[in-house]
């Protein structure tokens, strides 16, 4: 329970079957508290509707109240999210969705809880629901190059023109968006980080924040993230690979920098570093107009973050230097650090930064060592702090993400320890986190088992479509069909709604295309680090697959070959003449 929780009145339970059970015995509704170290309005309805006296008299009278982290507890996060944090959600003591929504003032909470109140005395476990996604399986069809031209023609009629970025409302940076428009609309990727490094970079102590309020990225949102740094350093650096412009360097430069200093525990990179604000707190809907309405339409609440007072980001460089800057989550989460690792990797192989490489090495040693068993991913270390805490394994966002990492640092430092474990991380996701007996569709995100809604498997797209393009990387690398198809089952099991989909689901559409159009491969009979693999590495294309140290009679020692199709161009020796086999085999 963090600090913020602790200081309320309410009563908190743990995530966890015990509450649950408690709700079945007492016959009480249970009120979810969905939250996180880095939410400014998650702590601000803790110092305002939580810390209420009558409001929390009400709510340990009338509820079991449990308090989420959704870092910790990202299942949770995924089944109970209001539309953004804090979310505050009323189930039934089985877990079914009553009511829910965002932020809640002091009148906005006591108006809520009276109706919910009313509403379980009158209709009970009748006015519960499942959500669609843990309902209906996804629309599956044809894996087909129409996907990502859909996807693509989103690009276009999305993008803001006049301040960078997609939508017309808040802004968020859209990392992975931005590397599909790099090869599809350039123009589009690159204004759209320049509007990001302008906007959400903090030029004083490093780091870039989640997103912007505003369309025109004003009213910044301050928590940093390191998820959302390490995909930004990933973006940029494959922006500089095809630019060669230091305006994409340094940003992710900077960035390495933040990660490997502020985010730094030690031994890998802490989860989040909290916006250090104080929000004015929002405007609130007080209640739903109709009991029966459930989820996302009951209560129009707020999204995570505020519109911050003056405080630590609102000061002067000099006035920062004397005041304490933002508490850092120091938890080291599997995904994150993967994602991470990814990132300075793929930033050391365009720029020979060497730190870089270090800390991504470290921090995969850390995962590798610390939350990898026979090929399961534990999401993090809960014994570190000496709590009772439990942390999830076999989830799927840690075995994308980790699968990726590896199979990208196989690439850049031609470790084959890296693909022996991407062998073991992939096989326990195809074994573990699909339907028994379909080897062609979609995977769940975790173990279907757990309290509440987390017996009800659900297929995210987005972890969906990175971990088919990890998968793709790894059949090329290690010429085994089976990952290949397996990625194949992964997309496909979504194509049916491919024209529904949005340009925040960018990566779905990379994965499509790489596997209807195989990626450029290019082999090197050298070593890892060799001036060909470094070559190799720095052409102009960041969805190619790079395979250092292949050896064998179909071989010459000291040359590469350029794999387009399926077909294996003859021998070169140089980086010069690898450049231009690479401009004739892809014309």
């Amino acid at each position: 329970m963090n600090e913020s929780a602790e200081e309320t009145k309410v009563e908190w339970r743990e995530w966890g079957e015990d509450a649950f059970e408690e709700a079945r015995e007492t016959d009480t509704p249970v009120l979810l508290s969905l939250s996180a170290t880095w939410c400014s309005w998650c702590h601000e309805m803790d110092r305002e509707a939580y810390s209420n006296p009558m409001v929390a008299a009400n709510v340990n009278d009338s509820f079991v109240p449990v308090r989420v982290d959704i870092d910790r507890q990202p299942r949770v996060r995924e089944r109970y999210n209001m539309g953004g944090f804090p979310s505050t959600v009323f189930t039934t003591p089985d877990g079914d969705l009553l009511t829910g929504a965002t932020y809640l003032g002091i009148d906005g909470m006591r108006q809520v809880v009276q109706r919910v109140r009313d509403l379980w005395t009158h209709k009970g476990e009748d006015a519960a629901r499942i959500p669609r996604s843990l309902r209906e399986d996804p629309p599956a069809g044809e894996l087909s190059p129409e996907i990502e031209r859909l996807v693509a023609g989103q690009l276009g009629d999305k993008f803001d023109s006049q301040f960078g970025g997609w939508g017309d409302s808040e802004k968020f940076p859209l990392p992975r968006t931005v590397e599909f428009a790099l090869k599809r609309e350039r123009e589009q990727a690159l204004a759209t980080l320049q509007a990001v490094s302008q906007n959400l970079y903090d030029d004083y102590d490093g780091g870039f924040f989640r997103f912007a309020e505003g369309r025109d990225w004003t009213e910044v949102h301050h928590e940093k993230l390191a998820s959302t740094n390490a995909a930004l350093v990933r973006a940029f650096a494959n922006s500089y690979l095809y630019t060669g412009d230091e305006e994409y360097r340094d940003p992710a430069e900077r960035t390495v920098e933040y990660l490997t200093t502020t985010l730094w525990n030690g031994e890998a990179f802490a989860g989040s570093q909290a916006p250090g604000d104080s929000p004015s707190v929002p405007d609130e809907d007080d209640a739903p107009e109709d009991e029966d309405e459930t989820a996302e339409t009951e209560v129009a609440g707020t999204d995570d973050g505020a519109t911050d007072d003056p405080d630590y980001y609102g000061l002067a460089p000099s006035d920062r230097e004397a005041a304490d800057s933002p508490a850092v989550d120091p938890t080291a989460f599997a995904d994150a650090n993967a994602m991470a690792a990814d990132a300075l990797l793929t930033y050391h192989a365009y720029t020979d930064a060497e730190r870089a490489r270090t800390y991504a090495e470290r921090a995969l040693d850390y995962v590798l060592s610390e939350l990898v068993e026979d090929g399961e991913v534990t999401h993090f270390d809960a014994t570190e702090d000496g709590s009772d805490e439990r942390s999830e394994s076999g989830l799927l966002a840690d075995h994308a993400h980790l699968l990726g990492a590896l199979t990208t640092a196989r690439q850049v430092t031609g470790d084959d320890e890296y693909l022996d474990t991407a062998r073991e991380v992939a096989d326990y996701a195809l074994d573990e986190l699909r339907e028994e007996g379909d080897d062609s569709g979609a995977f769940v995100d975790g173990p279907r088992e757990g309290p509440g809604l987390l017996d009800r498997p659900m297929r995210p797209l987005d972890h969906n479509a990175e971990i088919a393009d990890a998968l793709t990387d790894l059949a090329l690398l290690t010429g085994e069909d089976r990952y290949r198809e397996a990625a194949e089952g992964a997309v496909a099991a979504f194509a049916d709604a491919a024209d529904r989909f949005g340009v925040q689901v960018a990566s779905y559409a990379t994965a499509a295309a790489r596997l209807c159009r195989d990626p450029l491969v290019v082999e090197v009979a050298d070593d890892a680090g060799s001036d060909l693999h470094r070559a190799a590495m720095r052409i102009a294309d960041h969805e190619k697959v790079v395979i250092p140290a292949v050896s064998g009679d179909e071989y010459e020692q000291g040359a590469a070959y350029v794999v387009v199709d399926g077909e294996r161009s003859d021998p070169v020796t140089t980086p010069e003449a690898l450049s231009e086999r690479v401009a004739e085999s892809t014309e």
